[in-house]
């Protein structure tokens, strides 16, 4: 039995959650139009899944959020789309518009239990990191890194022998996560793992197994320039 907990202060759109649950079966669900009740009930009862309105009558349905414990699996539900951005960036595993409609919640629901059935958030141990990655914990190993590039609010993370990662991260946290001794950034949208560079010049860089070159931004090339000693040195080992 999946246990969940609606917070909506329209009773209307409530009932039409209960009534899915049940058309979904296995479903225990308990509905409040209070958010302060309902985050009380989230709080003592541990639900699996919480629906919550992201524009209550006395609280922000996002601001809430960031109350969830992080194995609770969140779907908001709006009737104002302009909210799915802010909504994802709160860790929201999906986002139901207002009307919402039995197939689309179905679905909804589908993410959701893949979500709960997800594997225990990875321990990092030394050489590792952990990232989010289409809502689940990934361990990563430092030494598979060849660079990273970014991408909006993402980043890729390409590495060797293995498929690209697609983490949700800025590429300034990603680079505050990672040993400067070990990797570098050479570009604003570029970050590079030293002890894979084949050859390089001021303005471009090579790494193994990699076809096209890393270009070196002006505002990296001083910083770039201290450290050419330590790779030269790597390169003739």
């Amino acid at each position: 039995m999946i246990k969940c907990v609606a917070i909506d202060d329209e009773p209307i759109a409530l009932s039409i959650i209960e009534e899915y649950c049940k058309r979904y079966g296995g479903i225990e669900l308990r509905t409040f139009t209070s958010p302060i009740a309902g985050m009380e009930c989230v709080r003592e009862w541990t639900p699996d899944i919480v629906f919550m309105d992201i524009e209550l009558n006395s609280h922000n349905g996002v601001a809430l959020a960031k109350e969830l414990h992080e194995d609770i699996c969140l779907i908001f539900t709006t009737a104002f789309s302009n909210y799915a951005l802010e909504g994802f960036d709160a860790d929201a595993v999906d986002f139901l518009h207002k009307p919402i409609f039995y197939p689309r919640f179905e679905r909804s629901m589908e993410k959701a239990r893949r979500f709960i059935a997800s594997e225990p958030v990875p321990k990092e141990i030394d050489g590792t990191i952990t990232l989010k990655v289409e809502h689940k914990t990934v361990l990563l190993k430092l030494s598979d890194i060849l660079y990273i590039e970014a991408m909006d609010n993402y980043v890729k993370i390409f590495r060797k022998d293995l498929s690209m990662l697609l983490p949700q991260i800025t590429m300034k946290e990603m680079e505050s996560r990672l040993p400067s001794g070990k990797f570098v950034r050479v570009h604003r949208s570029f970050i590079i793992s030293l002890d894979d560079v084949e050859k390089f010049s001021n303005r471009k860089i090579y790494l193994r197994g990699v076809a096209t070159h890393i270009p070196v931004g002006r505002k990296y090339i001083e910083a770039y320039k201290e450290i050419q000693n330590n790779i030269t040195a790597k390169i003739t080992e």
